[in-house]
């Protein structure tokens, strides 16, 4: 059921001793002082001075805790009549020490979770049969202006180009949410043998550069236990017979991912990651055409380092689908 300040549920006590309607509003449930009354099994007089008492305490803000609402009586009259939330229904349901209490918490809470849940999913649905023209508008209006009006860093506006570059495919996040993304179809396989020797001897020559000119000290470079070697065999790894990561592209995401998220060197991984990642792509012929400029690699570096673990996939794709466009 749905009315002016939201939804109604049902709720039956488990002993059926109560049964009564429930209000949902602003992600919380809403009980009237009668309700609580008839909930607790307690004398109304009761029930208000545990209640006055917490909000004398400071324990719950009364303006917080407390919505009016125009409920219409026997009488036929209306009445503007104070409901409680979930909040203070729980601290009541402690001082009376009431079972019941502690049955309708568990109850308010999983109808509560299930509240959000399809709440989320119909904006979501919303949003889908909507399209996402407008919002890849926006982001392009706000990376725009923000430029325009230089409101931002050099390494803001690196962010800014990831994201405004990655916003024609945001369409792909909704086929992830719905395990339907899938990988850009267009690839190149990977045809030159670049291994995980050729990887250190890179790294050597690119410490020695920096260090020369002050900008690393002898810790950068230095691998951690054979971590290197095992990502060079991870990327390279094979499934009966067939590349797991075919591409070149697939191979050279996993790669810069693989760099700055597990710290295979005491110092300089996101400097080292990117720098294999470009590595391999000019291997494969594909570093002119990748599009990917220094100040957007250093951009897509910090978004993976920042990154939660969780997002591994989601990650991967932004670097495959950056290569695409």
């Amino acid at each position: 059921m749905q009315y002016k300040h939201g939804e109604i549920v049902f709720y039956q006590a488990d002993d059926g001793g109560s049964s009564f309607e429930v209000s949902l509003y602003k992600e919380s449930v809403w009980l009237s002082l009668n309700q609580m009354v008839e909930l607790f099994g307690r004398d109304k007089s009761v029930v208000s001075r545990h209640l006055n008492n917490i909000f004398k305490s400071g324990e719950l803000k009364r303006d917080a805790v407390v919505a009016k609402n125009a409920t219409t009586a026997a009488d036929g009259k209306t009445y503007q009549v104070d409901y409680y939330n979930l909040d203070a229904i729980i601290s009541v349901g402690y001082r009376v020490n009431s079972i019941r209490g502690t049955q309708f918490r568990i109850w308010a809470t999983s109808i509560l979770k299930d509240h959000l849940i399809k709440g989320y999913t119909v904006n979501e649905r919303r949003l889908a049969e909507k399209g996402l023209v407008e919002m890849e508008q926006a982001v392009t209006l706000l990376s725009r202006t923000l430029q325009t009006h230089e409101l931002v860093t050099d390494e803001g506006k690196a962010v800014l180009d990831v994201v405004t570059r990655y916003a024609k495919s945001w369409t792909l996040l909704l086929q992830y949410d719905e395990d339907q993304l899938k990988l850009p179809q267009k690839s190149n396989p990977a045809k030159q043998a670049f291994d995980y020797q050729q990887a250190k001897g890179a790294i050597a020559k690119l410490k020695v550069e920096l260090v020369k000119r002050g900008e690393a000290s002898d810790l950068l470079g230095q691998e951690r236990e054979g971590h290197l070697q095992g990502i060079w065999g991870s990327i390279n790894q094979t499934f009966d017979g067939d590349d797991l990561y075919p591409s070149v592209e697939e191979k050279a995401a996993h790669l810069l991912y693989f760099v700055i998220k597990d710290h295979p060197f005491s110092d300089g991984n996101k400097r080292i990651g990117a720098f294999l990642f470009l590595l391999f792509l000019q291997e494969n012929d594909l570093l002119e055409q990748s599009g990917i400029n220094e100040n957007g690699l250093v951009a897509l570096a910090l978004l993976i380092a920042e990154s939660d673990p969780r997002q591994k996939d989601l990650m991967i794709r932004l670097i495959l689908n950056l290569l695409k466009n």
